[in-house]
C-alpha cells in the first residue's frame, strides 16, 4: 500500500505537469521511480519533517518519482532482509546502522564505495565511519544519535553531573524515567569502568568490577523507579516528561523533536552522568540510507540520498526533528544540538563486528538482576562464559 508521502508526491507531480501545460516549469518527460523506506512513527516529528523535505523534493528533483513506504522500525530490517533475499525490496531505506555489519557481510546492502567516491566531503568523518565497513561504503550518513540526559528546566534547573547525584535525586523523589535495557543502560559501563569487550573483541565483562559495579548501580535505580511506579523504558517515559510530571529522561536524540514541541524553552540536555570510572559512554550510531544490491537504480537512488542528506534537507531534519546532522554544512545555532555534540563527544562508535552480537544475546537479559533477584556479578560471570563458548 503507498503511503501518504507517495500520494503527496504523486500530487505535487501532477500539479507540476498542470504548470507546464501552461507555460509553467519545465516536467522531464519521464521520471525514474526510487522506492523509498523509512521506519519514523507515525505523527512523530521524525515524520512530519520527512515529509516536508520530500515534499520540496519533489519539487526540486522532478526527474524522480519518490515512492515512499512507512514500516514500523521493529519490522523494517527483517521486512528489508526477506524482500531482498526474494529478489525484491526498495532501491534504498534509512535505519540506524545497527545492523550494517551483518548486513553487510551477507551481501544485503550493497556496495557503494566506487559511485559514491568524491561526493562525501561535505560529511564528518565519523559519520563516514560509521558508514563503513573493511574500507567499504555501505551508506550515505544522515545522523548522529545517542542517548543522553533529557530534563525539564523549571523541575529541575541543574541535571546531576554524576551517578550519585542522579541516584540521590530519583532516592529524594523527583521522578526521572530512566530506560532500562541493554542499548539505553550502556553508557554507564564507561562511568563504572566497565568494558564488554577487549581490543580483539573478546568479552571481558567480568573482568574487574566495572561492568558488575555498573549493573547493580543501574539495579538501584530500577528498585527506586519500580517502587514509585515510574516509567522504565523511553516509551512509557515520553507521556509524564512531556506534561511535567517526571523532570528527565533517558533517551536518544532521536526524541528530542517531541521533547521539543511539549516543553519549549523549558527543554535541557546534558550527557549521561559520570560515574567514579569517569564519563559516561554511550553508543554512538549513524543513522544512513543503504541500498539494495537487486536495485537497477542504485545511482539515481544515491542521488536522490545526497539529497535527502544534503544541507538544505539536512536543516530540517536538525531543527524540526532533532537530527545531529552528518553534514558539516548546516549551520548548528540551536543551543541543544550544541549541547548534543558536547554529549557525544565520549561516545562509543557502535562497532560492526560480529562480535556485538555476543552482547546483545548475552547481556539484554537484566530481568534476572531486577526482577528476579540475581546478582549483579554472577549475571555477569554467566554472560561472560556463555559469550566465551
Amino acid at each position: 500500500m503507498k503511503s501518504r508521502f507517495s500520494i503527496l508526491l504523486s500530487i505535487l507531480v501532477i500539479s507540476t505537469m498542470l504548470l507546464t501545460a501552461c507555460g509553467g516549469g519545465k516536467t522531464p518527460a519521464t521520471q525514474t521511480e526510487i522506492t523509498f523506506w523509512h521506519a519514523y512513527a507515525t505523527g512523530s516529528a521524525e515524520e512530519v519533517a520527512l515529509a516536508k523535505v520530500l515534499t520540496q523534493a519533489a519539487i526540486d528533483m522532478p526527474q524522480y518519482k519518490i515512492n515512499v513506504l512507512q514500516v514500523p522500525f521493529n519490522d523494517i530490517f527483517n521486512k528489508y532482509r526477506t524482500d531482498v533475499a526474494a529478489g525484491g525490496g526498495p532501491d534504498m531505506f534509512i535505519a540506524p546502522n545497527d545492523s550494517l555489519g551483518d548486513d553487510a557481510r551477507a551481501s544485503l546492502i550493497a556496495d557503494i564505495t566506487e559511485i559514491a567516491k568524491g561526493k562525501l566531503g561535505d560529511y564528518t568523518p565519523l559519520s563516514v565511519e560509521g558508514m563503513s565497513l573493511d574500507g567499504k561504503l555501505y551508506g550515505i550518513p544522515e545522523s548522529l544519535k545517542a542517548v543522553v540526559f533529557w530534563y525539564n528546566k523549571d523541575l529541575l534547573p541543574t541535571p546531576p553531573a554524576t551517578t550519585d547525584e542522579l541516584k540521590a535525586l530519583m532516592e529524594g523523589g523527583t521522578e526521572v524515567a530512566i530506560s532500562y535495557g541493554c542499548y539505553h543502560h550502556w553508557g554507564f559501563y564507561g562511568a563504572f569502568c566497565g568494558e564488554i569487550f577487549d581490543a580483539n573483541w573478546k568479552v571481558v565483562a567480568d573482568q574487574g568490577t566495572g561492568i558488575t559495579d555498573a549493573i547493580s548501580y543501574i539495579n538501584d535505580l530500577y528498585q527506586i523507579s519500580k517502587t514509585n511506579g515510574w516509567s522504565k523504558n523511553d516509551s512509557d517515559g515520553l507521556a509524564p516528561f512531556s506534561e511535567g510530571k517526571a523532570a528527565a529522561i533517558t533517551n536518544g536524540n532521536w526524541a528530542m523533536g517531541d521533547y521539543k514541541k511539549a516543553l519549549g524553552d523549558k527543554l535541557g540536555v546534558a550527557p549521561l552522568p559520570s560515574g567514579p570510572g569517569g564519563p559516561a559512554n554511550p553508543l554512538l550510531g549513524v543513522d544512513g540510507f543503504y541500498f539494495n544490491p537487486n536495485s537497477t537504480k542504485k545511482e539515481a537512488a544515491l542521488e536522490v540520498a545526497l539529497y535527502l542528506t544534503g544541507k538544505a534537507a539536512q536543516q530540517i531534519m536538525m531543527d524540526e526533528a532533532g537530527h545531529v546532522p552528518a553534514n558539516t554544512k548546516v549551520t548548528v545555532t540551536d543551543p541543544l544540538i550544541k549541547a548534543l555534540l558536547a554529549a557525544f563527544e565520549n561516545g562509543y562508535v557502535r562497532p560492526q563486528v560480529t562480535q556485538l552480537g555476543l552482547y546483545w544475546s548475552n547481556f539484554c537479559g537484566t530481568d534476572e538482576v531486577f526482577e528476579k533477584g540475581t546478582a549483579a556479578a554472577d549475571w555477569v560471570k554467566a554472560g561472560t562464559a556463555n559469550a566465551n563458548k
